[in-house]
């Protein structure tokens, strides 16, 4: 990886919105929501303000969405194409009508053998003993049930955005 936005894009796998969003709110909460015009106006006159832009830069995730297994492997596929991996996905357990947990893991695992995965859901059609049985005990897996905590999911993806690059 060449640079610290690169170790930390992560792509959300979900089928649920609310969610995206609430990730977004939770790793980027310095990010403002939407900006009105005398926001805008300013940054156009005076740039945007040093001190804020120098923190940005260096704390922010670089996230992104797909609400279907599908979507999310082929999202992996291409930012392994262009040299621009993710080094995290959350992806959700359960989305209907398509591939569910499993299923999206299977195929993240051969386009992406090393990418560091955290399966969520508040229900889950496996237990996490017949994940790792599925799919190994192996350091890029952890498990993550929602509701989550906030603090616990800005946690897990510093820790394993800032791991991606070592063995």
């Amino acid at each position: 990886m060449s640079n610290t936005s690169d170790r930390r894009r992560i792509l959300i796998i979900d089928d649920s919105e609310a969610i995206h969003t609430d990730f977004r709110r939770i790793l980027n909460p310095e990010q403002r929501r939407s900006r009105n015009d005398l926001d805008q106006l300013e940054e156009v006159l005076f740039g945007p303000a040093p001190s804020r832009a120098s923190t940005l830069e260096e704390s922010l995730f670089e996230v992104e969405s797909a609400f279907q297994g599908q979507e999310g492997v082929a999202k992996v596929r291409e930012a392994e194409a262009t040299g621009r991996p993710y080094s995290l996905v959350f992806l959700d357990y359960r989305m209907p009508p398509g591939w569910n947990g499993a299923e999206t893991l299977r195929h993240l695992r051969t386009v992406s053998p090393a990418l560091r995965v955290v399966l969520c859901s508040a229900y889950s059609d496996y237990s996490w003993a017949e994940m790792l049985q599925k799919f190994g005990e192996h350091h890029s897996l952890r498990e993550l049930r929602k509701p989550f905590n906030g603090q616990e999911v800005r946690k897990l993806a510093l820790s394993l955005t800032e791991q991606r690059d070592t063995p």
